[in-house]
């Protein structure tokens, strides 16, 4: 039973190595499981953050002992993993062939809509997923999932194999970036007690206040102002489906530059 002290290179990935099942032994605490040490860390991370975040403040939290949480996770750095693959089965995924009232297959634009929206609303929520992500390889059973459900959708629009990886990266790393830094004002707003529309405007009030400021980003305040909206949340869902529909039309033209449309695609290959 490791508890990370060891100074020999660290393994890739928790699920490389193999996952145990993490079910308790006879001599093992009673009233402890992984799936409860991995719920009471959501918890603990949503309400504090990373920064915060400890085995020892996780063992106080389920009212263990330190050591009693190693009997289910080798170490904390394989506890986060767990854990970030946990909050990405949130997600609720499209699924192949699924089919609308009209009897007809579902177009691969509405299934990627929903993937950014389902993987935003991820990132949003707990804001120190955008951390991890960025740490581990995050190759569990759920981000598998995501990324074959995301692999197909994009199959579908027609993008050529050569530009799949590209497509993937405009996608996901467009709603990685606007789903952090959402998450990320929204926990700001949180610890300092203050809501985010009070913030806005009280930033939008203080730099218009400024003639240097003003000067410097008065044209991004009236930018602001014309995209419309009149709560943050507002504003943010109109930048977010407007930028989304932006990177499918981009979509589309790749496709086309290629000599490729979704119509000629079926299960990712071309009809030729």
């Amino acid at each position: 039973m490791a508890t990370g002290s060891s100074t020999s290179r660290p393994r890739p990935s928790v699920w490389l190595a193999g996952c145990s099942s993490g079910k308790r032994k006879a001599d093992q605490p009673a009233g402890l499981d992984r799936d409860k040490i991995i719920a009471a860390t959501v918890r603990l991370l949503d309400a504090e953050g990373m920064a915060r975040f400890s085995m020892r403040r996780l063992a106080t939290e389920l009212g263990v002992t330190a050591m009693s949480v190693y009997w289910y996770v080798d170490t904390k750095n394989d506890l986060l993993e767990l854990v970030l693959d946990h909050v990405n089965g949130e997600m609720l995924l499209p699924a192949e062939g699924e089919l609308d009232a009209a009897g007809d297959e579902l177009d691969w634009r509405r299934h990627l809509r929903q993937l950014a929206a389902e993987y935003r609303k991820v990132l949003v929520q707990h804001p120190w997923v955008s951390q991890l992500a960025g740490e581990y390889l995050n190759i569990g059973p759920n981000a598998r999932a995501f990324s074959e459900a995301a692999q197909w959708v994009i199959r579908r629009s027609g993008v050529p194999e050569e530009g799949m990886t590209a497509a993937l990266s405009v996608v996901f790393q467009f709603v990685y970036g606007f789903g952090t830094i959402e998450g990320r004002f929204a926990e700001r707003c949180r610890e300092a007690g203050i809501s985010q529309d009070d913030y806005f405007y009280e930033v939008m009030s203080a730099i218009e206040a400024q003639p240097d400021l003003e000067q410097s980003f008065g044209n991004s305040t009236r930018i602001m102002r014309a995209r419309g909206g009149n709560t943050v949340q507002e504003m943010r869902e109109r930048d977010f489906t407007y930028a989304l529909e932006m990177v499918i039309a981009g979509l589309e033209v790749m496709s086309e530059r290629a000599g490729h449309h979704p119509a000629d695609v079926v299960d990712g290959v071309g009809r030729g």
